[in-house]
């Protein structure tokens, strides 16, 4: 008899656990914060991430008629931008795996009138259900670490970008000095997860977005996976000393 294989694993946090939880226990996390997941953003980050967003939306080049997808976008915080961007003859797809997160941005776009020119679909980003050549921009914010299988992730949004289009990833990377790391790692660790606890009771799941943050590969090394899937010229721009980067990648 053959002895039964051990299964593949993968990080949750500094956990490791079998690969094929991870989607669920990610969705559970952004269930339970869905409802104050902007409010917590701006307390986290001070309002830095707006900052952080508007550089990302610049960088994007987004043009009228555009074909773009937010994807992991959430709350539509940058689906609200890029709408008005493309304007009526272009279309934002607001994509998101977490049924919570997207009921509340579309539900926050409605509100804002943002109804023409915006789609949504509930997807998973490592099989995107959409042709290949279709998008002319892909920006993915703060999403990109809770995948399991970043590679397979990449690759399909390679696939569904259309030649010439762009790859925007927005996300936690690793700090460039020191005693900024030093600062960073004791806000992250004590004071996010006890603001996590006062405003969303759930000291827990912050917790896990602080290891997971530390998990993600770093500047360099995403920047490597990105040419190794056949991305060009391929960018990172630092903010807030290394804490965020933001890389770009074409389809040449």
């Amino acid at each position: 008899m053959k002895k039964n294989s051990k299964p593949e694993t993968t990080d949750f946090g500094f956990k490791i656990i079998p690969k094929k939880y991870k989607t669920l226990m990610v969705s559970n996390v952004f269930h339970s914060v869905a409802k104050k997941y902007d409010l917590m953003n701006d307390l986290m980050s001070f309002g830095i991430h707006r900052i952080w967003k508007r550089f990302t939306i610049q960088y994007s080049n987004t043009r009228p008629g555009q074909i773009i997808l937010d994807l992991a976008g959430g709350t539509g915080d940058l689906t609200a931008r890029l709408s008005r961007l493309v304007g009526n003859k272009g279309r934002v797809i607001l994509a998101d795996i977490n049924d919570s997160m997207l009921k509340i941005g579309r539900n926050r776009l409605r509100n804002f009138g943002i109804v023409n020119n915006v789609s949504y679909i509930q997807t998973d980003a490592e099989v995107l259900p959409f042709a290949h050549n279709t998008f002319d921009c892909i920006i993915i914010s703060f999403g990109l670490r809770n995948i399991t299988n970043k590679e397979k992730a990449l690759r399909s949004m390679y696939q569904v970008l259309k030649v010439g289009g762009r790859l925007l990833i927005l996300e936690f990377s690793t700090p460039l000095f020191k005693c900024l790391k030093q600062i960073y790692d004791l806000y992250s660790f004590y004071i996010i997860p006890h603001i996590g606890e006062i405003v969303t009771n759930d000291a827990k799941s912050y917790r896990y977005l602080a290891e997971s943050i530390r998990m993600h590969p770093n500047q360099e090394t995403l920047k490597l996976m990105m040419l190794d899937l056949g991305f060009n010229g391929v960018e990172y721009f630092n903010m807030t000393g290394g804490i965020v980067a933001l890389h770009r990648g074409y389809k040449f």
